[in-house]
C-alpha cells in the first residue's frame, strides 16, 4: 500500500526567501497603471460576453482600448525605448 504524503516545498511556498524583491516590487508599481487600464478593457470585453454588444458598449471597449495602450506608450517613453518591458 502506498501512503500519501504532502511535499514539504508545496506547504511551504510563502516562505520569506521567496517574497518579491524591493525591485520587483517597483516594476510592479512601475506598470501599474498599465495593469489597470487592461483590467478595464477585459471588464469592458466581459460585460458583452453574454449578449450583443451595443453602440454604448462599442464605445467602452474602444475607450478602454486607448487608455490601455496609452498606458503601454507611456510606460515605454518612461523606460526609454530600448528598455525591455514585461505586459
Amino acid at each position: 500500500m502506498d501512503h500519501i504524503v504532502t511535499v514539504q516545498d508545496a506547504v511551504t511556498a510563502f516562505a520569506d526567501f521567496m517574497e518579491p524583491t524591493n525591485a520587483e516590487l517597483d516594476a510592479i508599481e512601475r506598470e501599474m497603471p498599465v495593469i489597470l487600464a487592461d483590467v478595464d478593457l477585459l471588464d469592458a470585453h466581459i460585460t458583452t460576453l453574454d449578449r450583443t454588444p451595443t453602440e454604448l458598449d462599442s464605445r467602452r471597449i474602444r475607450r478602454a482600448r486607448r487608455r490601455a495602450l496609452a498606458a503601454r506608450v507611456a510606460l515605454l517613453n518612461r523606460n526609454g525605448a530600448g528598455a525591455p518591458v514585461v505586459a
